[in-house]
């Protein structure tokens, strides 16, 4: 036996002896709060702003207008989608639309302009933006990678808060918090975005869905 598989043994021993307290873990978080939707997509679109995101609000018959604008005055040409997104969100784009596939290497995504998704939910107070890898919103690597990330939000699913939102979530999903467009500040505190994301982050908010 080595000197550490004894002092690991000796460690589970005394683990094993000590008492065992029970603890009571507080759940009183704050649930249930609404707020009517013009006040919801107010502070939805304030915390946005606040961190630096593009946002875009229009009616669901306007989306596809919208996002061809944004993706043409970004000088997108190649876009990457998620298999399950409704093509209809792009009738208007007129460049290279590539469907994304789990056997694309996450390098590859480089190649892109940009990427257009939905989302699952995302929370007015906190303006945080929740992916669920669903069929619309595709893996993890394709929102991350390339510079460009256009993302569809129905204020239907704006949720008041952060309990709020979580509650709509799908705890065995893989699930990725988006607040604004990736940054981190150097030693000097200079704001960088684009180093572990996208560069630019616009959301396309449909106010009647």
């Amino acid at each position: 036996m080595t000197a550490r598989e004894t002092v690991l043994g000796r460690v589970r021993d005394a683990l094993a002896l000590a008492p065992r307290p029970e603890v009571t873990v507080p759940r009183e978080y704050r649930t249930g709060r609404t707020l009517p939707d013009g006040e919801r997509l107010a502070l939805f679109v304030d915390r946005l702003t606040d961190y630096r995101a593009q946002v875009h609000t229009c009616t669901a018959d306007r989306a596809a207008e919208v996002i061809a604008d944004v993706l043409r005055e970004r000088g997108a040409r190649k876009v990457g989608v998620p298999a399950g997104l409704d093509r209809g969100l792009l009738a208007g784009y007129d460049g290279e639309v590539r469907e994304d596939d789990s056997n694309i290497p996450a390098p590859r995504l480089d190649e892109l302009d940009g990427v257009v998704t939905g989302s699952a939910v995302s929370c007015a107070e906190t303006g945080t933006i929740f992916l669920d890898g669903s069929a619309d919103q595709g893996r993890r690597a394709l929102s991350l990678v390339p510079d460009l990330h256009v993302c569809v939000v129905d204020l239907s699913s704006v949720a008041a808060g952060v309990p709020e939102a979580v509650a709509r979530l799908v705890p065995e999903r893989p699930t990725t918090l988006i607040s604004g467009p990736s940054a981190t500040s150097d030693i000097e505190l200079e704001r960088v975005e684009g180093v572990h994301g996208p560069r630019t982050l616009d959301v396309v908010i449909r106010t009647d869905v």
